[in-house]
């Protein structure tokens, strides 16, 4: 049972949430680490195959708690820091490793780590309100936290991730549908359950071809094309030896709705 964040299960489905709604959801030391551990997990979960990252309270999140984790972190030594930096980069790569497909729900504030959680997820729909920025020079640091420079041109492009990076400036809801970095634009009054049924949606389909999927839209990132298209091969073989595969073979002849369960 998780003590930092909010999770609610709805059938395949796990809906996260930060748990600090009058300070704008930030982060803390504990739910950094509460939330790698429990992405880290599920890779090895059978009974969850989608997972919604929403909003709480009109904000996504508002990065790391001034208070709670930059205050004493200036108190820490070299190592110290370094320890701290390698675990929230932990927190993403756990996320890409999770072999689910995760799909943020981002409305009002969304900067900071808040920031790179939406961009560490799969799919990100957004309200007309959410303002996403990426504030790391604002307060003195490199734009490059927790892999927003590897990850971040490859979403939006190269010269406008260096903008957003630089400057550290909010970017609106249109900015990011227009720029691909949001999938869609929702009314808050929808987002929520617009979201969890287009997780339920994917929960329903082929889970072993969506974690492959999900594996080597991480992997081909080093790959050269040659490599990509090798790589890619041997998915699909693995993949055609499912019985989901089978399934929709049969579905097809007999003009029926394949239902997929993932093996």
């Amino acid at each position: 049972m998780s003590k930092h964040f909010n999770c609610i299960i709805d059938g395949p489905v796990a809906i996260l949430s930060l748990d600090r709604p009058e300070r704008k959801n930030p982060l803390s030391f504990d739910s950094y680490a509460e939330l790698r551990d429990y992405f880290r997990d599920l890779r090895y979960n059978d009974d969850i195959n989608a997972i919604v990252f929403a909003s709480n309270g009109g904000n996504f999140c508002s990065g790391g708690d001034v208070h709670e984790i930059i205050g004493p972190l200036l108190e820490r030594d070299m190592k110290g820091l370094l320890e701290f930096t390698r675990m929230t980069g932990d927190l993403v790569k756990a996320m890409i490793g999770c072999g689910k497909p995760i799909i943020a729900a981002i409305d009002g504030v969304c900067v900071g780590a808040g920031a790179i959680i939406a961009m560490a997820s799969d799919i990100r729909f957004a309200t007309p309100e959410a303002k996403t920025a990426f504030l790391f020079t604002r307060v003195g640091l490199a734009g490059c936290d927790m892999g927003a420079c590897a990850m971040l041109p490859r979403i939006i492009g190269q010269g406008r991730a260096a903008e957003l990076l630089f400057s550290g400036r909010s970017m609106s809801a249109e900015e990011g549908e227009r720029w691909g970095f949001y999938n869609r634009i929702i009314s808050a009054e929808k987002i929520d359950d617009d979201t969890v049924a287009y997780a339920k949606r994917l929960a329903d389909g082929p889970n072993f071809g969506h974690m492959m999927t999900k594996t080597m839209l991480a992997q081909e990132w080093n790959m050269s094309l040659e490599q990509a298209i090798e790589a890619e091969a041997q998915t699909q073989a693995i993949c055609m030896q499912t019985r989901d595969f089978k399934r929709a073979y049969d579905a097809f002849v007999a003009k029926q709705k394949p239902e997929f369960k993932g093996d």
